[in-house]
């Protein structure tokens, strides 16, 4: 099957497509670590080579126009996040084949709870100039020693001879780089062959996806298709899958696992699960965006308003992360004021219509919930208590919720915690914002606080997309969910140090952007952060950082800085 095939839909096409991944398979078992290295720098460059075809298709998917603002979400999460997962396993494995760890040259130290920490950006003197102000660190579970993060770092990247057979990896609808990032993780750290089976959604981008990984497909450890449920129904069953890996909804998840109606229930009795084979995944959640209060300037409440809105409307709020519920102080003098600059941000937000297939139902389903919500230029905000269905339904939608807990400082941070753990549903990603100096007035208990969120992605004064974004991040649920109880998934991806049993990845940025936050005594010069939804200049921002991923240079560095710096 070569990358210029029509799609494989039949049952007899699929068939072949898993037996030349069972080769391709034992092809890459042979391969040596510096080839496989060769090839990801290869694929390096097969992105960059369809990256505005690909931006452009992706945009047209969401009904985008690709001169619109919005158009620049689709060059960051998908060519851009693409050619850096690329890039950073391509050195992973330079490293291994040069007999040195993925770990080196990067800073491992210790987190609360008697953790390591490895430190993954910035990791360059590029990165730094780049992400100025904002650092990425990985936290290891309690108790694990940095003697032994060491020497587990490279899962199967270095393992010559290791089979590590034929995956399904089913492709999300919502952003266009998760289906690729899932197959280089599937290959990379498992030495596993992929059938990528897209979403409906991203149909389009079938032609783009097979040039793009067109290294990948030659050797005959990718195969990418398109199709419906049946295609994926046939895949989820077919003897020549080993394993499966999904991005989507726990529904579906656990459809694919235990099936649906009398025949879920009897098989969840009998702990008999359908699917016969491993299974990971990233299944999404309520996030929330816990606000510690203290005396913010008229600028921090415009800003940091600015900054939650966006969290929940970027992608018109179709992502698995998005924050949902907003966590507030009821002893926070300035409350009615943030709310006031969070109800303008809904409305002042670019306008832009729900596209992905079902958000309508969504929406209805919020309102039927909260008939009292207010409605902002076609977004929705209410206000609600713990146990509403806000907390446990994750809209997908243009649906923002806030809720209010007692206290302030750290009494406040440990009331926000304790109601993200037990409250809210899924672990996948939360969200954090402070002022400077509160975070220093709370010492460690902020610290510990951090420590105690049961999420795989936590972010301060930032936004859990960052880390998604992160190749050197890990992205997925907090350890713990089965396939019988999944919560936001199990396992995680991206990886790019490959990391062996991470526990989660902790994004932190300056709490006001420069030049404010220069004035204010805070070491950054980072901008407007180009996922704000009123950017300026994501487009340009997001076109640039793509060439500039795609072979790093101070010459090309240079353009991402002006357009940041018009957001």
């Amino acid at each position: 099957m070569s990358v210029t095939d029509t799609q494989a839909t039949t049952e007899r096409e699929l068939d072949q497509a898993v037996e030349e991944l069972k080769v391709g398979a034992e092809r890459w078992a042979q391969l040596p670590v510096a080839d496989r290295g060769a090839l990801f720098r290869q694929v390096q460059a097969s992105i960059a080579e369809v990256a505005d075809e690909w931006a452009t298709t992706a945009a047209q998917a969401k009904h985008v126009d690709p001169a619109a603002p919005y158009a620049g979400e689709e060059w960051m999460t998908g060519p851009y996040g693409a050619l850096e997962s690329a890039a950073a396993y391509a050195r992973s494995y330079a490293a291994l084949a040069r007999g040195r760890s993925t770990l080196d040259g990067l800073r491992v130290g210790r987190a609360p709870g008697g953790r390591v920490s490895v430190r993954v950006l910035p990791r360059t003197v590029k990165e730094w100039v780049l992400f100025n102000g904002i650092r990425a660190e990985v936290w290891m579970p309690p108790g694990v020693s940095e003697r032994r993060v060491r020497s587990e770092a490279g899962l199967g990247a270095d393992r010559v001879g290791e089979y590590g057979g034929v995956g399904l990896v089913l492709g999300a609808g919502n952003i266009s780089s998760i289906a690729p990032l899932d197959a280089f993780y599937e290959l990379v750290a498992h030495n596993r062959a992929s059938i990528v089976k897209l979403n409906p959604t991203f149909a389009a981008l079938l032609d783009v996806y097979r040039r793009a990984l067109a290294p990948l497909i030659d050797v005959g450890v990718v195969r990418v298709v398109a199709g419906d449920a049946a295609v994926g129904a046939y895949l989820t069953g077919h003897p020549g899958i080993d394993k499966v890996h999904i991005t989507g909804s726990a529904v579906t998840h656990d459809a694919i696992v235990w099936g649906t109606g009398e025949e879920a229930e009897r098989r969840r009795a009998d702990d008999d699960p359908r699917l016969k084979v491993p299974i990971t995944s990233e299944l999404g959640g309520v996030a929330p965006m816990i606000v510690v209060p203290g005396r913010w300037t008229a600028a921090d409440l415009r800003y940091q308003a600015e900054h939650l809105a966006s969290m929940r409307l970027h992608n018109a709020g179709h992502n698995c992360v998005a924050g949902q519920m907003v966590v507030l102080s009821a002893d926070w003098p300035q409350k009615d004021d943030f709310l006031a600059e969070l109800r303008a941000a809904l409305a002042r937000m670019p306008a832009r219509e729900p596209w992905y297939p079902g958000t309508a139902d969504k929406v209805s389903r919020a309102n039927a919930a909260h008939p009292d919500a207010e409605h902002l230029a076609g977004r929705i905000l209410t206000e609600v208590a713990p146990g509403d269905p806000a907390c446990t339904d994750e809209y997908f939608a243009p649906v923002l919720a806030w809720t209010q807990l007692p206290g302030t400082g750290a009494e406040f941070l440990d009331a926000a915690v304790g109601f993200a753990n037990d409250s809210l549903y899924g672990t996948l990603g939360a969200n954090v914002l402070v002022r400077p100096r509160d975070r220093r007035a709370m010492g460690a208990a902020f610290d510990h606080a951090i420590a105690d969120l049961r999420y795989g992605n936590i972010a301060i004064n930032a936004w859990t997309g960052l880390s998604f974004l992160l190749a050197g991040a890990t992205w997925g649920a907090f350890p713990g969910h089965t396939v019988a109880d999944v919560g936001s998934g199990i396992d995680v991806v991206h990886n790019g140090h490959l990391l062996s049993g991470p526990e989660r990845s902790v994004v932190t940025g300056a709490f006001r952007p420069f030049p404010r936050s220069v004035l204010h005594g805070e070491p950054s010069l980072f901008p407007k952060p180009p996922w704000f939804s009123g950017s300026r200049s994501v487009t340009d921002t997001g076109r640039a950082l793509t060439r500039y991923a795609a072979a790093p240079s101070w010459g090309r560095l240079v353009p991402v800085l002006l357009a940041a710096f018009r957001a």
